[in-house]
């Protein structure tokens, strides 16, 4: 049996790919997880997963994920036409059919210049009717993988983690909260017990790895990642420079926790300080940048059906291919070059 944290990050639909990848670590009866860190889509698969794992173990974890995600493919009011999914199959040629199509470009059109609170009574929250049908009791059990949710609060600035009994509906929905489409969460902060409006998790940890320093949690880390580190490609068109600076400020949080892990590392190593004196995790990472790269902001914000299931499936082969190449890993060594990564 060897234990593992993973850290999810967000992504809009585009967390169908961690989708997969869970589903496929899933299959591995001796992989256990001790904790989940989760940010907007990575808390609802973080979620989903602890809920189905109290009720039914590893087979549980998968059948509630799958629900999940059967859920957001059905959120009618975000969805693109059937004619459009059938006649696109390409992931990257349906990312810019709905990126250049009329009502895309007029919905985004809305969006850079209407507040959401302006719907007024109109406002809701397409996500809130799934969420809602979590089981706390389970999400928030104190037996089975601890569970983390980020998100920023809108006040400070600051990152906030909900763990335990505060992890709700509202906690959930305040990490995947996208201060352009929906209105800012309240929630009683964790921190100070002051009721507080919360934004996306991402601004401040994409996902958030501090948590999973504590010395009683496992030192393998796997991190899925969805939002590509690198792209060749200057983007060009106002679509293209919006997704990149925002794939830059979600990836830039996690960046400095693996520099600070990078750097913890080389002073262990060194004999700085002591074994033992501070936890020295051995990082692993599961993505699919070339995928990513195809796909756009249009994908990540609507859950076309078949791209769902194309991402499940890269999320599946890339876990299959972790697995099969670095399954031996586990519980000894890191498979992440992060000096390269930082080079």
């Amino acid at each position: 049996m060897v234990k593992v944290n993973l850290a999810l990050q967000g992504g809009g639909a585009h967390g169908a790919f961690t989708w997969g990848v869970l589903d496929r670590l899933l299959e591995e009866e001796e992989i256990e997880i001790g904790a989940i860190t989760g940010t907007s889509a990575g808390a609802l698969n973080g979620a989903a997963l602890k809920a189905g794992w109290q009720r039914g173990g590893h087979a549980g974890a998968r059948d509630n994920l799958d629900w999940l995600w059967r859920e957001v493919a059905r959120l009618d009011d975000l969805s693109v036409p059937r004619w459009m999914q059938a006649f696109l199959p390409e992931p990257g040629i349906v990312s810019m059919a709905i990126e250049f199509s009329p009502a895309y470009v007029i919905g985004d059109t809305i969006n850079r210049m209407m507040s959401p609170y302006a719907w007024g009574p109109l406002y809701q929250n397409p996500l809130r009717r799934i969420v809602e049908r979590f089981d706390f009791d389970d999400v928030c059990a104190e037996s089975g993988p601890e569970l983390f949710i980020c998100a920023t609060n809108v006040r400070d600035g600051k990152v906030r983690i909900f763990e335990g009994e505060a992890i709700t509906t509202d906690a959930i929905l305040a990490s995947a909260c996208l201060p352009t489409l929906f209105q800012a969460v309240e929630v009683e902060d964790p921190e100070t017990g002051a009721v507080e409006a919360f934004w996306d998790g991402g601004y401040t940890g994409n996902p958030a790895l501090f948590p999973l320093y504590a010395p009683h949690l496992p030192n393998d880390l796997i991190i899925v990642n969805i939002n590509p580190l690198i792209r060749d490609s200057v983007p060009v068109i106002p679509s293209e420079i919006q997704n990149r600076i925002n794939e830059i400020s979600f990836n830039s949080s996690l960046l400095r926790e693996l520099r600070a892990i990078e750097f913890v590392q080389r002073l262990v190593s060194s004999g700085a300080v002591p074994e033992g004196a501070m936890k020295k995790l051995r990082v692993h990472m599961i993505a699919d940048d070339d995928l990513m790269n195809d796909l756009s902001v249009a994908t990540k914000m609507i859950p076309v059906p078949s791209i769902i299931a194309r991402l499940k499936e890269a999320g599946r082969r890339a876990a299959g291919t972790f697995l099969a190449h670095h399954r031996g890993d586990l519980g000894k060594r890191q498979t992440a070059d992060l000096v390269e990564m930082f080079g």
